[in-house]
């Protein structure tokens, strides 16, 4: 079972590392995001707050908003692969499904942390930065659980469907409102009451607010209280995951 785990986990991180165009790609909205929103709102938020600096709110946001966007589209492999042939070949090999959800899961939440550690290395050259080192341990985990839970959700929505296409349209209407009500951008607690209740219910919401609050001890909801959210909500979605992975057609 580690083999197979390791061998697809190994197979989605040489095809990241290989396509370095869509490595250095991905890197353009959240830079454009840090400089445009960091530069742009900062001294407005700082005027509001009495003194604070934005890129301390911002570059948790914009952390997690690299990683959902990668983490989510991970799978558009899975459709890929099934129009190559590879996953019918993957399918009828003598491996269990569960153990091709879980390589898949971790190869995409893998590449989604690396992108998101490269994201949070940009917010040091524009002045962000983490306390300590206990601090980054659990901001690297909030991380790892965020691009779990959308890999995981990605992973699921894409073994029900067979078009590319359509699968993009899709993830970005879920994805902006994700990405939006979050609180990645702005703070929450002054917002009208149906779009503070919608915001509640949104997953990035918790990994935010616990990134923020794990790297600059900014938290709205509670560290821990966060990483329970998150934690379990990262275990459903690959538990629901697995199951729709199970009754895969190649």
């Amino acid at each position: 079972m580690i083999e197979v785990i390791y061998i697809l986990w190994l197979r989605q991180l040489k095809h990241y590392w290989r396509s370095k165009a869509r490595l250095l790609g991905s890197l353009g909205q959240p830079l454009l995001f840090l400089v445009t929103f960091g530069f742009g709102f900062g001294p407005m938020y700082t005027r509001a707050s009495g003194g604070a600096n934005y890129m301390d709110f911002l570059a948790p946001g914009i952390v997690s908003m690299s990683i959902l966007f990668t983490a989510v589209f991970s799978g558009l492999e899975v459709i890929w692969d099934r129009q190559f042939g590879f996953l019918k070949e993957t399918l009828v090999a003598p491996i269990s499904r569960t153990e091709i959800m879980i390589g898949k899961t971790l190869g995409g939440a893998t590449i989604a942390m690396i992108q998101g550690l490269i994201v949070l290395g940009l917010t040091y050259l524009l002045g962000f930065r983490v306390p300590n080192l206990a601090s980054l341990a659990l901001g690297l985990i909030f991380m790892f659980l965020i691009a779990i839970f959308f890999t995981g959700l990605g992973l699921a929505i894409a073994s029900k469907m067979k078009d590319m296409h359509g699968f993009q349209l899709i993830m970005n209407f879920l994805i902006m409102p994700i990405f939006f009500l979050s609180g990645a951008l702005f703070p929450l607690e002054n917002l009208p009451s149906p779009i503070y209740f919608i915001s509640r219910i949104d997953p990035l919401t918790y990994g935010v607010d616990g990134l923020r609050g794990a790297l600059v001890g900014m938290s709205t909801y509670g560290v821990y209280n966060d990483l329970a959210v998150i934690g379990l909500l990262s275990v459903l979605v690959c538990a629901i995951g697995t199951v729709l992975f199970s009754k895969l057609e190649a």
